[in-house]
């Protein structure tokens, strides 16, 4: 009766570590590390393109994030749009846009343009017939005497709520999900010479 008394503990003791134990571990999907939003805008009719970009190299560390743009954009034109993501901290640096592309339906960017420079509209599309915004037409506003300048805000958010009201039209405000980058850009529109 001992014997069977100490069996009965050791079966027992064996049966609650193996349950304890996971043999089949959980996969982490692990956010990818976003320290370049590069925009190339390209006019449809003539001039040069311009380039928007925004780096992090450090992310969350002292140093601020360096911001260019190549020139003005011009009045009264419409500009083809294409976004490209990048991590530089990798040697090459690692294209995070293919993976933006792969899993479309669980990203989209949201642009909030300042109404004095023009507008935007997506130029892509997931399999559901969702914007993605790796793709975009800009179309700045008529002529001015002098030029004018605003802000273009660029913000990737993953598994936002593309269903959500105004998300397909680009209104950021109900779509919930989280930021993976968000870049603000001053943008100058000049008169063409």
């Amino acid at each position: 009766m001992k014997h069977m008394t100490k069996l009965l503990a050791i079966i027992f003791t064996i049966t609650v570590l193996s349950a304890c134990s996971d043999n089949d571990p959980d996969v982490i999907n692990e956010e990818e590390l976003i320290t370049t939003l590069r925009v190339t805008l390209t006019p449809q009719v003539g001039g040069s393109a311009i380039t928007l970009e925004y780096q992090d190299l450090d992310g969350d560390g002292p140093n601020e994030p360096v911001v260019s743009v190549s020139g003005d954009l011009r009045s009264n034109t419409v500009y083809d749009g294409s976004i490209e993501v990048l991590n530089e901290t990798e040697d090459p640096a690692e294209d995070i846009t293919a993976e933006i592309r792969e899993e479309d339906e669980e990203h989209q960017f949201f642009f909030s343009l300042a109404p004095e420079i023009g507008s935007i509209t997506y130029d892509d599309e997931d399999s559901n017939n969702n914007p993605i915004g790796l793709s975009f037409e800009m179309t700045t506003i008529s002529p001015f005497a002098t030029p004018v300048s605003g802000t273009l805000v660029i913000t990737l958010r993953h598994e936002p709520n593309k269903t959500a009201t105004g998300v397909q039209d680009g209104d950021i405000t109900n779509a919930g999900g989280e930021t993976d980058i968000s870049a603000t850009f001053t943008v100058t529109i000049d008169n063409p010479r």
